[in-house]
C-alpha cells in the first residue's frame, strides 16, 4: 500500500488510501488460502508449557490494534501475563467461579449444550499455557483533569480486535482459547487494574499439547449463514 502526502480537510489531516489493486484471480486464490488456513483453526484446552518468543504475542497484539474501533477510540488493554504466581492466582479465581457455574448457574439446556465439548470446572490449562492475555474493554478515558471521556462502541471495538487476535495468533502457528469464566471481576483485582476498565476475555496461548484432542465438530455450511441479494 503506498500513502502519499498529507492534506487537510475540515482542520484535520489526511492520508490518501491507495491500496495496490490486485488482479481477480489472485483475490480469488488469496482469499481461498486464507480462509483454507483459519478453516484448520481450532479451539484447544491441552497446552504445551513450552516456550514462546513474547514477539510473537507482541506482534499478534499489535495486529489486533489495527482492527477497527468506534471514534478510533481503540478502547482495550490486553495484559500478558508469563508470571506463574500470577496464572496460579488467575486459575484459582477462575476455577471459584466455574465451580460456581456448572453447578448452580448453568441452566441444563446450556449444561447439555456444551456436554460435547467434555469441559467442566478444572481449568489446568491457565497454568501449562506460556501466556495468558486477558482483554480489558475500557469503558471511559480518564483526562489530565481525572474528567470521564468517552469511549464509544466499546463492546463491539474490543470483539473486533479479539477478532484480528485469534486470527494473527492462528497464522503465527499458535492456538488459543477464549476462556470467558463469569463473572470476571478477579482479573481486575489480581492484575489490579483501573476503575475504567472491565474484563472482557481472557486467551489461554501456546502450542498444543503433545497429546491434544479437539471434539470432531463441524461448522456450518456456507448457504447456513450467508444471504446473497
Amino acid at each position: 500500500m503506498e500513502q502519499s502526502s498529507q492534506k487537510w480537510v475540515g482542520g484535520f489531516p489526511f492520508v490518501e488510501y491507495r491500496p495496490t489493486r490486485r488482479p481477480p484471480e489472485d483475490m480469488v486464490r488469496t482469499s481461498r488460502d486464507f480462509f483454507q488456513a483459519m478453516h484448520g483453526r481450532r479451539t484447544i484446552r491441552a497446552f504445551s508449557s513450552d516456550p514462546v518468543p513474547y514477539e510473537v504475542i507482541e506482534n499478534c497484539i499489535r495486529t489486533a490494534s489495527t482492527a477497527p474501533s468506534g471514534a478510533n477510540k481503540q478502547p482495550y488493554t490486553f495484559c500478558v501475563v508469563s508470571d506463574p504466581a500470577i496464572k496460579k492466582k488467575i486459575r484459582e479465581a477462575a476455577e471459584k467461579e466455574e465451580h460456581e457455574s456448572y453447578h448452580h448457574r448453568m441452566s441444563q439446556e446450556w449444561l447439555a449444550d456444551i456436554k460435547a465439548l467434555q469441559t467442566d470446572w478444572h481449568k489446568p490449562f491457565l497454568e501449562t499455557a506460556p501466556y495468558l492475555i486477558a482483554v480489558f474493554k475500557r469503558a471511559y478515558e480518564v483526562g489530565d483533569d481525572k474528567s470521564k471521556k468517552n469511549n464509544y462502541y466499546v463492546s463491539e471495538s474490543v470483539g473486533l480486535a479479539c477478532g484480528f487476535l485469534l486470527a494473527a495468533l492462528h497464522h503465527a502457528g499458535l492456538a488459543a482459547l477464549t476462556h470467558t469464566p463469569s463473572p470476571m471481576g478477579f482479573l481486575s483485582r489480581v492484575l489490579e487494574r483501573p476503575d475504567n476498565e472491565r474484563p472482557f476475555l481472557l486467551i489461554p496461548v501456546g502450542y498444543p499439547a503433545d497429546d491434544c484432542w479437539v471434539p470432531d465438530q463441524k461448522r456450518k455450511t456456507k448457504d447456513e449463514f450467508i444471504v446473497r441479494y
